[in-house]
């Protein structure tokens, strides 16, 4: 798939719940591990969103946050992975951090040069990555 998003991930749709409005999607990752997304009913039509459907889930890097074990914090984002850090390469501005997920899934996040010395990361140090439900964007094969 030629997108640009550094996050592609593939799995299968094991749970759909439809609002409203939005529906909320559940999908098991090749890794095992599970993802969910929320979007639009009508993009769910769209896409023909069933259980059992294969889809791609997109993740911008700079959708994926960081935070560290040492975080007195409790968060909303519906995806939290926890890893650690596996490669660390510092730009101009901003840093790219790969995290290999304890399921084994590998995310790359995109943060600020900044965050990375606040947060004393190095290649090794354990992180969760969340990730927001409704920063997960869903593909399908043409048919």
């Amino acid at each position: 798939m030629s997108v640009s998003a550094r996050n592609q991930l593939s799995g299968v749709i094991s749970s759909l719940s439809e609002g409203a409005v939005n529906d909320e999607i559940e999908i098991k990752l090749a890794s095992g591990a599970k993802l969910v997304a929320v979007v639009t009913q009508s993009s769910s039509h769209t896409l023909g969103l069933k259980i059992g459907k294969e889809v791609t889930a997109l993740i911008k890097a700079s959708w994926v946050l960081l935070a560290t074990p040492d975080s007195d914090l409790i968060f909303s984002a519906r995806n939290q992975f926890t890893g650690q850090i596996t490669a660390l390469e510092k730009g101009a501005i901003n840093a790219t951090v790969e995290i290999k997920t304890e399921e084994g899934l590998i995310l790359t996040a995109v943060i600020t040069n900044d965050s990375v010395d606040d947060m004393a990361l190095t290649s090794g140090s354990p992180i969760t990555a969340l990730v927001k439900a409704s920063s997960v964007i869903l593909a399908v094969k043409k048919s």
